[in-house]
């Protein structure tokens, strides 16, 4: 899956756009269609709207898979080995429904509803892997949330100005958050130093144009405020504000607004290009 290109398409199907991975809303839909025909099932003189759902789902499965798929590419191993799983289940629900699909067309309606049902609790036995990934592994969670409410309202001393190189993440710390600094002259970035996506120590990252990018997956993070300018990170990474004063460095939670969707993308357009041509210029 690591075939489809860096860019917009993959950051969508990411869900960059959306701040949350697109796969889970996606899902929504076959597993919707599925159910609703194993109810119609139930019923007399419903086969023809059953079949109808049945081949909904069949359908929109596929760009379900594709997201899923993607996100499963970029994520850490112990993800990946459930995931498999996640996906053998997929894949089996899908092959019931597609000959569930084919025997009702056929007429051979009684065994178009028992493969069905097969898929169904195939489907049931996925959800239960995926909610496992999502949730107890933290599959797609924001990584970095958790420390903005830890981060001071107030400012912060945590260093002097010639304590970070110029040019070079350094990690840091405010209280129990970690913190990551950038010093380009007399400017500092600073944000949580734990990637949105997978919690990586971002200060072990490489910066490209204005953009910091994770040392594990590949995520790029604009210095600036945090904004994601390239998957598969799909939430911004918590920012604090930073300033200089008497050659020392301080530092305390961010209160800059967000920008509009359309204004957002523009950025990100601009960055991700830098970004890129960066990358390419050091090959």
């Amino acid at each position: 899956m690591d075939r489809i290109p860096e860019g917009r398409f993959r950051d969508m199907l990411h869900g960059v756009p959306l701040g949350h991975p697109l796969h889970p809303p996606l899902v929504q839909v076959p597993i919707g269609a599925w159910t609703s025909a194993a109810l119609l099932d139930l019923f007399p003189r419903t086969h023809r709207a059953a079949t109808a759902l049945i081949n909904v789902g069949i359908v929109t499965a596929l760009p379900a898979a594709l997201a899923g798929t993607t996100d499963w590419s970029r994520q850490n191993r112990s993800h990946q080995r459930v995931g498999l799983v996640h996906a053998a289940a997929n894949g089996t629900a899908l092959g019931l429904y597609l000959a569930s699909s084919l025997a009702r067309i056929r007429g051979r309606r009684g065994w178009g509803r028992a493969l069905a049902f097969a898929g169904l609790t195939s489907v049931g036995v996925s959800s239960f892997l995926g909610g496992h990934i999502a949730y107890h592994m933290a599959g797609g969670a924001n990584q970095a949330a958790y420390a903005v409410g830890r981060l001071p309202g107030q400012w912060r001393d945590i260093g002097a100005l010639a304590e970070f190189p110029q040019g070079r993440p350094t990690a840091t710390a405010v209280g129990d958050v970690p913190v990551v600094v950038v010093r380009s002259g007399t400017e500092v970035s600073a944000l949580v130093n734990i990637c949105a996506h997978m919690g990586a120590p971002l200060s072990q990252g490489e910066l490209r144009g204005a953009c910091l990018v994770c040392p594990w997956h590949g995520s790029a993070f604009r210095l600036s405020d945090g904004e994601v300018v390239g998957g598969p990170a799909s939430a911004s990474q918590p920012t604090l504000q930073a300033r200089v004063r008497d050659g020392r460095v301080s530092v305390r939670r961010s209160r800059g607004g967000a920008m509009v969707p359309r204004q957002r993308q523009r950025e990100r357009d601009i960055e991700r290009s830098a970004v890129s041509g960066t990358a390419q210029a050091g090959k």
